[in-house]
């Protein structure tokens, strides 16, 4: 649609319909489907009325691309223009109108979704304090940027009445449940293959209404079709950061010792629910459990407007909620006279600390990564900033936690792996886990490796096809490596104790704990003799027991569902990290140069050192495009800049050098005492900048992202 609110008045797609190579034309009047999104607030074709410009009105099949853009030139279709509401604050107003008709909220009409959360006696807290600080902070609208945009291909057999999708999303298992009631089919009989997919960072998550409209279009047909978007339609139709203000009001005694939080969040939801709107979920922890708080209580709102709708993005809402509470806390250290270091350390989360909210942090680098950026950044040396000049120097620190083991939102955060060895020693590694660049298949096949001594080159990972793959719960929440390698550590035992390591044993004539793997070969400590590992495997194969060599193992990771007030331990584990972060300010042109980024984060344990130091730097460059550059522009409801000439992310030339210190904390939940480590690294990154900046020019920064017309309007008032 052209319009981000009308009511539609007419829809004409009769000559559409007789074009040479048209195959299908569709409406809302042409198909029985169910509702979509998180709170199944969002129609897959839309009958009466549009409430966002991404908003689906009809769709065409035809012989060629070509044929099916002319098809829809054709269509015509008549508006009554509504005005729309672009703000969550005036949605909120007794007066507004209804923006989404199938919003079942009881607070108030245009609520999409709520949180509350509150541990420890608030009042009491606000007594203790001997400073306290209030501010508002405005988060942008951000979108993922992904190298592969959004796509899908339908291919629905009428004789099976079997559908098969190829699909990049991020969760195969939650997708095919979540397109079998939006097409009322048993999901069973829908097949989803995963393509090789060039980025997800949260956002293939969800289901939007492309995907069960290519679904549709293949079953009128009984042909494949294929839905792919181009660059500006990925900026216009896929999901973004969640657009938030937040206000906080924070305390700390004399001694600096932090003594409460009292948070409120409006959240532009757009039009229609996604699963972005449950963020809030994650920022709680951040708001009750970043440093050491005896008290506090949120309150979040996720507000229906004529806006693009958000989605899940990398982070999950805590880069917002670090920002707050990193800022808020050089905002404190400023109100005591306090050195920004040394209230961190004395506030740092610890090992065996059970925060407010039920959350236990059996392991803890949080100290350790501070100490760490503190040291190596040379921060003694340089907080008093360069205030003086054209150009200003200035650092700043910012500390993160997160889940680090998943996070127990659904009945199972597990995930499944079958193995097995064919004649000839190559091993199979069937995961439930998706790889969407993460590094995911090399991570198990070297544990595969490790733990049997099998070549790299030797293994094989499938993990595509829900057909055939065991059941997950999907990539996200930085649980893949945790909860896969748990996994896959769990097959690999019962295969050595159950099968290879009795017969093994009893070839060489010697006790199953005698063995070791290594190179393609099981070996005797005691005596030295040896047998080709394929060897063996023939043996189980074609003699006594006449078994096949595989063996299944399904994970449960040892989180706990929250209790109705938000409390209790959600993840198997936690991941901290901490940043230093050094810029030169040019007072002249406003622009910002990051020098030096120092990057200590607690990952457990480091599996694939040259993976991990890609995901460190790749995150701290996400983060860097949030505090300096990325902003989706968006002017009533419409998207001023989609495309990469006037959307900018950093370049290659914006990247400074990234030193980065691994923490292991060898946390025993985890492979090897691995923890999760893929959306930590950015979600410091912003705040660190923010807090540099401010160090340098003497002036706070209150929003994202600090362009250099900000900086400029910012020296003006000095």
């Amino acid at each position: 649609t052209k319009y981000p609110a009308a009511d539609i008045l007419l829809i004409d797609t009769s000559k559409a319909k007789q074009l040479p190579g048209v195959v299908c034309v569709i409406t809302a009047d042409d198909i029985d489907v169910n509702n979509i999104s998180y709170k199944r607030d969002h129609p897959i074709l839309k009958r009466g009325e549009v409430n966002c410009i991404r908003d689906e009105i009809t769709a065409v099949a035809a012989e060629t691309k070509e044929i099916a853009l002319e098809a829809l030139s054709l269509i015509d279709v008549k508006y009554q223009a509504r005005e729309g509401i672009f703000d969550p604050f005036e949605a909120l107003k007794d007066d507004a109108p209804q923006l989404n008709k199938f919003s079942t909220s009881e607070e108030n009409k245009n609520i999409a979704h709520s949180f509350h959360y509150e541990h420890g006696n608030l009042e009491d807290q606000k007594a203790k304090s001997h400073v306290i600080v209030k501010q508002r902070y405005t988060l942008p609208r951000v979108t993922h940027c992904c190298l592969g945009t959004c796509a899908i291909t339908a291919d629905y057999s009428k004789s099976e009445d079997r559908l098969t999708l190829y699909s990049v999303t991020q969760v195969p298992f939650l997708y095919q449940r979540d397109i079998a009631h939006a097409l009322k089919m048993e999901p069973s009989r829908i097949r989803v293959i995963q393509p090789v997919i060039g980025g997800g960072f949260g956002s293939k998550l969800d289901m939007y209404p492309y995907e069960p409209i290519c679904a549709l279009l293949s079953i009128k047909t009984g042909r494949p079709v294929q839905i792919v978007y181009d660059r500006k339609e990925e900026f216009v139709a896929s999901p973004t950061r969640q657009p938030m203000v937040i206000d906080i009001t924070a305390g700390a005694d004399k001694d600096g010792k932090f003594t409460f939080r009292e948070v409120e969040i409006i959240k532009d939801n757009g039009a229609y629910t996604s699963w972005g709107a449950t963020t809030s979920f994650v920022m709680m922890q951040t708001f009750s459990s970043l440093y050491q708080l005896p008290a506090c209580k949120f309150d979040a709102y996720a507000v229906y407007t004529n806006n693009v709708y958000a989605g899940s993005f990398r982070g999950y809402g805590n880069p917002q909620a670090t920002f707050a509470v990193e800022r808020t806390v050089d905002l404190l250290a400023e109100e005591l006279g306090m050195d920004k270091a040394e209230i961190r350390l004395i506030n740092a989360n610890f090992p065996g600390e059970i925060t407010g909210q039920g959350m236990k942090f059996n392991t803890c680098g949080h100290k350790e990564a501070l100490e760490t950026v503190i040291d190596k950044s040379g921060y003694i040396h340089k907080k008093s900033g360069g205030n003086s000049g054209r150009y200003r120097r200035g650092i700043g620190i910012a500390s993160m936690v997160h889940v680090g083991g998943g996070a127990k939102i659904y009945p199972s955060d597990g995930c499944g792996t079958t193995i097995k060895f064919d004649s000839f020693g190559y091993l199979t590694i069937i995961t439930g886990s998706s790889e969407i660049g993460q590094g995911s298949e090399t991570v198990l096949a070297m544990i595969a490796s490790e733990e049997l001594g099998v070549d790299l080159s030797r293994i094989k990972v499938i993990n595509t096809d829900t057909d055939i793959k065991p059941w997950d719960v999907g990539v996200h929440a930085s649980r893949t490596a945790f909860v896969a390698g748990n996994s896959l550590l769990g097959a690999i035992n019962k295969l050595k104790t159950n099968k290879l390591s009795p017969k093994a044993a009893n070839l060489l004539k010697t006790d199953i704990k005698d063995l070791e793997y290594e190179n393609g070969i099981i070996k005797s400590r005691k005596t030295g003799e040896l047998i080709k590992l394929d060897k063996v495997v023939r043996e189980i194969h074609f003699k006594e027991p006449n078994e096949l060599c595989i063996e299944s193992y399904y994970y449960e990771p040892s989180s706990e569902f929250q209790d109705k007030g938000y409390k209790g331990n959600v993840s198997g584990a936690y991941a901290f990290a901490s940043q230093a972060i050094e810029v030169e300010v040019d007072t002249y042109t406003g622009n910002i140069k990051v020098l030096d980024v120092h990057v200590a984060q607690d990952v457990g344990k480091v599996l694939n050192p040259l993976g991990l130091t890609g995901q460190i730097e790749g995150g701290v460059v996400m983060g860097m495009g949030y505090a300096l550059t990325e902003e989706l522009l968006v002017e009533n409801g419409i998207i001023l800049n989609p495309s990469f000439h006037d959307y900018k992310l950093p370049t290659a030339g914006d990247i400074p050098e990234i030193q980065f210190y691994p923490i292991e904390t060898n946390d025993k939940e985890g492979p090897y005492g691995a923890k999760g480590v893929g959306e930590a690294p950015l979600i410091p990154t912003p705040p660190a900048i923010a807090n540099a900046v401010s160090n340098a020019l003497g002036v706070k920064f209150d929003s994202l992202p600090i362009t250099p017309e900000k900086v400029l309007e910012a020296l003006k008032k000095l």
